[in-house]
């Protein structure tokens, strides 16, 4: 009989499934650039067919992060609480669900970004997949973390890429401001349903990028610790 794929990770590492279901999550996220761009050209088949994409690779986390509950053993015999790595993995599964949430208002309404704020509607997501993107880089240390027992160069490694993770998500907090004032000064000039739901798309963005920096404070706790 085949064995369990998600056991046969638990048998590597139980660092590993955490690394990989914050994989899916940063592949899913990455889908929010072409899917806003297939919005901006009107082409509703691309958005749908790039939305399928996103549930699917949601739903993918969703069974990694099933998986993690039922099998992350009790007793880890590591430095970190099983509760601290169950919640890291919520925190990482958050980035996910915004993205399909994102996607979803958008192609159910078929909203589109007012083309003189495509620019930079596009470098206010893409600094917050770059946020997600910065925090699969913290992740992916974490093994090496732990075998170093929180110290030395890779610490130190490790504290850096949290600190970029910090500086991204005010970058992104910074472009969120100017992304709502320029919207602010053409209200008058849009369906306000339309208005109102392209806050929302703006305020998930941000969610988005705020998420993936709580993975990062997460792990700051679990070095402090």
């Amino acid at each position: 009989m085949a064995g369990n794929p998600f056991t046969n990770l638990f048998g590597q590492s139980p660092i590993r499934p955490i690394q990989t279901h914050m994989e899916h999550v940063h592949q899913c996220a990455k889908k929010l650039i072409p899917f806003l761009n297939a919005t901006l050209n009107n082409d509703w088949d691309k958005a749908n067919e790039i939305r399928k994409t996103v549930l699917t690779l949601e739903n993918e986390a969703d069974d990694l992060k099933k998986a993690l509950r039922l099998n992350l053993p009790k007793n880890l015999l590591m430095p970190v609480d099983r509760s601290d790595m169950l919640d890291l993995v919520n925190r990482q599964d958050k980035i996910a669900n915004c993205t399909k949430d994102i996607t979803g208002i958008m192609l159910g309404r078929k909203i589109r970004i007012p083309s003189n704020l495509a620019s930079i509607f596009i470098d206010y997501a893409t600094t917050a997949i770059t946020t997600s993107e910065q925090a699969l880089k913290a992740i992916r240390e974490m093994d090496e973390l732990l075998s170093t027992g929180f110290r030395g160069r890779e610490l130190i490694l490790v504290e850096g890429l949290i600190e970029e993770l910090d500086r991204l998500e005010n970058l992104n907090d910074a472009l969120q401001i100017d992304v709502r004032a320029q919207l602010f000064e053409q209200e008058s000039e849009l369906p306000p349903v339309e208005v109102m739901f392209l806050y929302r798309i703006i305020d998930g963005i941000g969610e988005l990028a705020d998420h993936a920096q709580k993975v990062g404070s997460r792990m700051q706790l679990l070095i402090s610790r």
